[in-house]
Parts: C-alpha cells; sequence; structure tokens
C-alpha cells in the first residue's frame, strides 16, 4: 500500500480503522453476553477485510481527487461522498443476510450467534466510517505537509 500511495503514512489511515471496527465487534459481543470463541473471530476476520477495503477506496478515491487538483479538505469530502452510497448498500445488504445469524435460536444458537454477531456492528462502523476516514486523511495530509495544490501554486507564482 505504501507503494500504491508513494507514502509511508497513508496507509495508517486504513490501519487506523481497523480497530475502530474490532472494539465496536467486540463491545457489542460482550454487551450480549456472547464468549470471544472461534465463530466470533471468524466474524471479526471478515468485520476487519470489509472495514480495510470501505478504508482503501476512500483514500483512493481522495488521492485520485488530490491528483486532478483538489485541496486536501475538498477531496476528502468528496471522496466519503463519492463512496458513501456504496458502502451502505454492501453494508445493509450484509446485515440483512447475517441477521438469521444473529437471532438463530436452538441448536444452533451457540455457532450461530457468535459468527454473526460481529457483522452486526457494521451499522455502526460503516454509518460512522464515511466521517472518520476523511478526518483521518485531512489531519494525516496536512501533518505531513503535503499541503494543498492551490496554496503551492500560489507560493511558486
Amino acid at each position: 500500500m505504501s507503494a500504491l500511495y508513494e507514502s509511508f503514512a497513508l496507509p495508517f489511515i486504513i490501519l487506523l480503522a481497523v480497530p475502530m471496527a474490532v472494539l465496536g465487534a467486540l463491545g457489542l459481543v460482550s454487551l450480549r453476553g456472547l464468549v470471544n470463541d472461534v465463530y466470533c473471530q471468524i466474524g471479526l476476520v471478515m468485520l476487519i477485510g470489509l472495514s480495510a477495503k470501505n478504508s482503501i477506496l476512500i483514500v483512493e478515491f481522495a488521492e485520485q481527487l488530490r491528483r486532478k487538483g483538489r485541496s486536501i479538505a475538498e477531496a476528502a469530502i468528496e471522496a466519503a461522498e463519492l463512496r458513501l452510497r456504496p458502502i451502505l448498500m454492501t453494508s445493509f445488504a450484509f446485515i440483512l443476510g447475517v441477521l438469521p445469524l444473529v437471532f438463530a435460536t436452538g441448536a444452533a444458537r451457540s455457532a450461530a450467534a457468535p459468527l454473526g454477531q460481529p457483522s452486526s456492528a457494521h451499522v455502526a462502523l460503516y454509518c460512522t466510517q464515511p466521517d472518520f476516514i476523511p478526518v483521518l486523511y485531512v489531519i494525516l495530509s496536512r501533518l505531513l505537509g503535503r499541503g494543498d495544490k492551490a496554496s503551492e501554486a500560489s507560493v511558486v507564482t
């Protein structure tokens, strides 16, 4: 990812999204009184993958917009707007798919509920991720001194 973004720091945006997803899912699991067993961990792996995928797409769209001359903040906002609908559509489709696992009863409950529980944390995760990732993008881009293209052009002329 560092080679893709030509930066060692931008991949940290993606890496910071993963703990948010894991902590939210583990908090939900503990609130429901479930245990962190192998089924729960399989759900966490799915959650980590989807969280990283959405973060990568937001950062990639923002970087493409930066190359087109947008400022850091404009690129982050537009990337979040462009990715919001697909993120929400994927999230809600996935959530509806795992709802039977979350509300399983009978003999399958011990295996199905812990598998679906981390995945059901997508509601909170994906509704906040389009806000969280662009903010991290702006903060890290400014801390790295990458500056806005417009301000760089005004300094040169």
